[in-house]
């Protein structure tokens, strides 16, 4: 029992940031785009949240601050996106590239290091517990989850924003503009990947350098492995957390080469979108 707390608690803490990136990230989804700068946004929102929290103290300015920073990325990607008009692709990669370069330079001028940049918790009030800082954000998640849940399937925004996939000449025929919604849906996952983002920094007290390790990429495949649903990214987003879990906690147990561990987790999402792909076409097959 000792050592499966651990364990569980070490999945939720490598779900968390994929959740909220992957949480974001449906909504663009559902408005006919996708968000491709989910990693350059967690990244920023780490950064962000640690450079404030070290000269304030404050845990939600520091989420805040996270929070902004996503956000003002995000408005980039938007506007290169429907303004400039950008491949949607490239405009992806480049936030994610700019995010990974911008934070390494700013830190070598703020910190006067382009490595691992420390803080203490010692002392700070709300986040002075660190386990605590994890039950805060499953809290914000659950609640999260349930608001976009709502929002999605049960208000008029949600359904013109799921109208704009494939019933956008519908959409426009009422006057309503869908580009507007999708700018929208870009702004609500900037802000999902800040809260992520936050956590993947507080949650260690540190920020280094492409510390998001391919997370934003991990909530795009969870996106699609969730069927695009709230609670299906959830469970998702979990499965890959407990793959990454048990990589983590596998190496130095068995006689296997390190890198098949670590690339475990990885192997397990490919693996599962394949059965999710093919899956649906031999039920379409034997219709």
């Amino acid at each position: 029992m000792d050592s499966v707390f651990p364990f569980f608690r070490s999945s939720l803490s490598i779900m968390t940031p994929v959740f909220f990136a992957a949480l974001g990230g449906i909504f663009p989804a559902f408005a006919g785009t996708l968000n491709i700068a989910l990693e350059g946004l967690l990244l920023a929102g780490a950064f962000s949240s640690l450079t404030v929290f070290y000269f304030t103290g404050s845990a939600f300015a520091a989420v805040l601050a996270a929070i902004c920073a996503s956000l003002l990325l995000s408005v980039l990607h938007i506007f290169a996106l429907f303004r400039l008009r950008a491949n949607l692709f490239i405009s992806g990669l480049a936030v994610n590239l700019f995010s990974s370069g911008i934070c390494v330079v700013l830190s070598d001028k703020i910190f006067k290091t382009r490595g691992v940049v420390a803080v203490s918790f010692d002392g700070v009030s709300g986040v002075s517990d660190v386990p605590y800082l994890l039950n805060w954000y499953l809290v914000i998640g659950v609640i999260s989850l349930i608001i976009c849940r709502l929002a999605l399937y049960k208000t008029p925004f949600g359904l013109r924003l799921r109208a704009c996939d494939k019933s956008s000449p519908s959409l426009i025929s009422l006057g309503i503009n869908p580009p507007v919604y999708q700018k929208i849906a870009f702004l609500i996952s900037g802000f999902f990947c800040g809260i992520g983002g936050s956590f993947l920094s507080l949650n260690i007290g540190a920020f280094v350098p492409g510390m998001s390790a391919g997370k934003g990429w991990i909530a795009l495949a969870v996106i699609f492995l969730g069927a695009k649903k709230p609670l299906g990214i959830l469970a998702a987003a979990f499965v890959f957390a407990l793959a990454e879990s048990f990589s983590n906690y596998a190496q130095g147990m068995w006689n296997i080469p390190a890198d098949f561990i670590l690339a475990f987790p990885y192997i397990c999402t490919l693996t599962a979108m394949i059965v999710v792909s093919v899956v649906p076409n031999k039920t379409g097959n034997n219709k």
